[in-house]
């Protein structure tokens, strides 16, 4: 009934990735590759969440 209150977790999950590819962008830009790798590791994770819960 007020479904439309309820806040879309996929919004904010992808949200968070486009933070997190960003953030592991500047760390490559910077030269810092170790960075850059685990930042795109998690937001391969959230990417992963994203599409369990479009499937679903």
């Amino acid at each position: 009934m007020l479904n439309w209150l309820k806040k879309d977790p996929v919004k904010k999950l992808q949200k968070q990735y486009e933070q997190k590819l960003e953030q592991a962008m500047l760390a490559a830009r910077n030269g810092d590759m170790r960075a850059n790798a685990s930042l795109t590791e998690e937001a391969e994770a959230l990417r992963d969440k994203i599409e369990k819960l479009k499937n679903a």
